[in-house]
């Protein structure tokens, strides 16, 4: 009896190990090559078969699951906190900071911010809150003239969906862009603008064409923003 214990501890060690290997080594290929990085690569970068991975990963989500959440789960919080803030701007600009942050440190999770892949539920959360703070703050701003009235939610994601893919490329000059994108915001800035925005189905397909499949809102089809009038 005892004997059995002791051959399935070193087994129950490798695994950890093996585990552990794993999620290192896809962490470190995710922040060099994004998300889409096939999984015989990092099975091979952890020196084990791919079999293993299988056992321990049911699918790609799964283990993009393990590898962000920590990562991810502060910006949840950011989120929740910037819209928590009175003044629109603030919360804005400090949101913004901290999700730049990030990208700008790891191209893989840069690369879920506009990602198709479903089945992670802190992705799935992280999609929700992002949607929800940028309306909640474009509204409020907009109410106290702080953010010019004639951006929508699809325009901000748009412009960040495009500074957020450069942010790895240059990671000591993101936050001049995106001041200058944060600068365009203001309505001493506004200027008539030359074509209307996209609408969501619109925004989604051109996601698709910079090279990330943005995932649909869960339960959302439209935006959030109701129609403007047109007076």
């Amino acid at each position: 009896m005892g004997g059995g214990d002791e051959r399935r501890t070193p087994r129950r060690s490798d695994a950890r190990r093996n585990r552990e290997m794993l999620i290192a080594a896809a962490r470190e290929i995710y922040a060099e090559r994004g998300v889409e990085a096939p999984l015989d690569d990092i099975a091979r970068r952890a020196g084990v078969g791919n079999a293993t991975l299988y056992r321990h990963f049911t699918d790609r989500a799964a283990l993009i699951e393990t590898v962000f959440n920590d990562a991810l789960t502060p910006i949840l919080d950011a989120a929740r906190k910037a819209r928590e803030r009175e003044d629109a701007w603030s919360g804005l600009t400090s949101y913004l900071d901290r999700v730049f942050t990030l990208l700008a440190a790891d191209r893989g999770a840069g690369d879920l911010m506009t990602t198709g892949i479903r089945g992670v539920p802190t992705l799935d959360a992280l999609h929700e809150e992002n949607w929800r703070t940028l309306d909640t703050l474009l509204r409020r701003g907009q109410e106290q003239l702080t953010i010019r009235p004639d951006i929508t939610v699809e325009d901000l994601l748009f412009l960040l969906a495009v500074l957020g893919r450069a942010a790895p490329a240059a990671p000591r000059f993101w936050r001049r862009y995106l001041a200058l994108l944060l600068d365009g915001l203001r309505p001493a800035a506004a200027r008539s603008l030359p074509a209307p925005p996209l609408d969501h189905e619109q925004f989604e397909a051109v996601l698709h064409r910079l090279g990330g499949v943005h995932r649909e809102r869960p339960g959302r089809k439209k935006s959030l923003r109701p129609p403007r009038s047109e007076t």
